[in-house]
């Protein structure tokens, strides 16, 4: 119980110093809605490759607001964003890796 507390104090932590740190730097709330969605569905490598149509049923955005949240991110060097292509070429959804 002890190491699960500390773990979920230790993620609180992580959040509260990501916070403190897009209100310095003057991110919209899209911004940090998304990357907080994207660091929760990352794995321990920081990557993630959820669709944009499913970043938006999950956080109730649009999906407009989703795609103007990522480029946000991408420029404030919080995000970098990977094309994927299935076997065939067609165009797949990105691959995201968090930054910080």
């Amino acid at each position: 119980m002890l190491f699960k507390l500390s773990v979920e104090m230790a993620m609180l932590m992580n959040i509260v110093v990501a916070m403190r740190i897009f209100y310095q730097q003057n991110l919209p709330s899209r911004a940090v809605t998304v990357y907080l969605y994207l660091r929760e569905r990352s794995n321990k490598d920081g990557t993630c490759f959820p669709s944009i149509p499913t970043v938006s049923r999950d956080t109730g955005l649009s999906e407009a607001t989703v795609k103007r949240a990522i480029q946000d991110l991408v420029a404030a060097g919080w995000l970098q964003k990977e094309p994927r292509l299935r076997r065939n070429g067609a165009r797949s959804s990105n691959l995201y890796l968090l930054k910080h």
